[in-house]
């Protein structure tokens, strides 16, 4: 009886799959387009750092003013993108993430023409209000291309390009920013967006299917307990990675004592650990989103106190970057699926407010560990900061999200909360 009942659900689910299969005509390309879109958003992002020193020089201001620049960024992400999802709720996701490409360039543009930092400040503010509701977007185009039960992934292959962007993308802009100015490094990326663009226009899928809800139902969203706790969770535990990741440059010159030539080096493990930990993450959050989350903040902890301890190792701090990439981008996924399963009916609001997480536990992380810092604790002292908080969100998060018992069954779909709660 099971069996026959559960018949007509999966042939509608099949259905609809096939229905999505037939909209992209090519799904694997429509995938490629959405992470080219991510691959060039985090290439702007991370390269911004990877510049600082140059337009701070070049604009004549501190290292402190320029980076105003870097933050204004984060505050586009964290203000701007949940914005622009609201205010576009009713927009075909389709058109929607073309406009975004198109103000993603403008914001770039602008950035590479800025006589000043002032203007530099607003301009990297533009482009950052894209990200968020970018990967959104993304997510939900993803998701509908890969058919019911698997947000988890399509999430992950949306920030697939992100972590590619950690590995390659930075690394790159920042070499050619040091050899042919920080304003080409912008061009490029301008470059990358417009590669973005086409890729978008030839393989997005056009149907109705994916036009967007109310402005009352995303604002809708934004009164659930339970979204507002889910990004604290997000915020908190996520911000181990930049704990770490802010810090690489001392950890591999003042705690291993090497030469500062290994910093990409480390920077590349760490990215590699990223990208590993994101594509295992989106599968596992299909399957178990409280496994997910509370697997990757567990493993995280685990391997913080590690690197605490033992980073002055070379061998064992390129294996705790390795692993705290892995761990924490494995638990990103799941956060994504739980926010959906709180708010199905504004799936893109919640990548956006996953994003703005994100860019929260990037300040959150930096701030803790810049504090350990100053107290006088030593070169591997950050990750102790990222501790405290990643044990604070994941304490959060199993005495009330993962209500009332955290068995780890399947999310079979983003639209179920009850079954994500079980």
């Amino acid at each position: 009886m099971h069996r026959q009942a559960y018949a007509p659900q999966c042939a509608a689910e099949e259905r609809r799959h096939s229905a999505a299969t037939t909209a992209s005509r090519y799904p694997r390309l429509t995938l490629l387009a959405l992470a080219l879109g991510t691959f060039a958003i985090g290439t702007g992002e991370f390269g911004s750092n990877g510049i600082l020193q140059l337009f701070a020089a070049d604009l004549d201001v501190s290292i402190p003013v320029a980076t105003h620049a870097i933050t204004a960024y984060a505050i586009g992400v964290v203000l701007g993108s949940p914005a622009i999802t609201v205010l576009a709720a009713r927009i075909n996701r389709r058109t929607l993430l073309l406009g975004l490409v198109v103000l993603f360039l403008v914001g770039n543009v602008l950035s590479a023409l800025a006589p000043g930092i002032g203007l530099l400040v607003v301009f990297r503010f533009i482009a950052g209000s894209v990200q968020g509701a970018f990967f959104g977007a993304g997510a939900v185009v993803a998701a509908y291309v890969y058919g019911p039960g698997r947000g988890g992934k399509a999430f992950a292959t949306v920030m697939g390009g992100l972590t590619v962007a950690t590995v390659v993308g930075s690394p790159l802009s920042t070499f050619i920013g040091q050899h042919a100015g920080w304003r080409v490094t912008y061009w490029a990326v301008v470059g990358l967006g417009l590669v973005a663009g086409v890729a978008l226009v030839a393989w997005l899928p056009r149907t109705g299917d994916l036009h967007g809800s109310s402005v009352a139902t995303e604002l809708g969203a934004l009164r659930r307990r339970d979204v507002w706790l889910m990004v604290v969770v997000a915020a908190l535990g996520i911000s181990s990675i930049f704990a770490v990741y802010t810090f690489i440059g001392p950890f591999v010159t003042d705690a291993a004592l090497r030469d500062a030539s290994f910093i990409p080096i480390a920077l590349a493990v760490f990215g590699v650990g990223m990208a590993v930990g994101n594509y295992l993450g989106g599968r596992i959050a299909d399957r178990s989103v409280n496994r997910g989350l509370i697997w990757g903040y567990g493993a995280t902890l685990v391997l913080l106190l590690v690197l605490g301890a033992a980073g002055t190792n070379l061998a064992i701090l390129l294996a705790c970057l390795f692993g705290v990439g892995a761990a924490m981008m494995f638990a990103i996924p799941a956060i994504q699926v739980r926010l959906t399963s709180f708010a199905p009916d504004a799936p893109t609001l919640m990548g956006a407010l996953n994003l703005a997480a994100l860019n929260l536990a990037n300040a959150l992380g930096a701030i803790g560990g810049a504090a350990i810092l100053d107290a006088g604790g030593g070169p591997l002292s950050t990750v102790y900061a990222g501790f405290v908080l990643t044990a604070a969100g994941l304490a959060l998060y199993v005495t009330t999200v993962a209500r009332p018992r955290f068995g780890y069954t399947s999310v079979a779909s983003s639209s179920s909360a009850r079954a994500a709660n079980r």
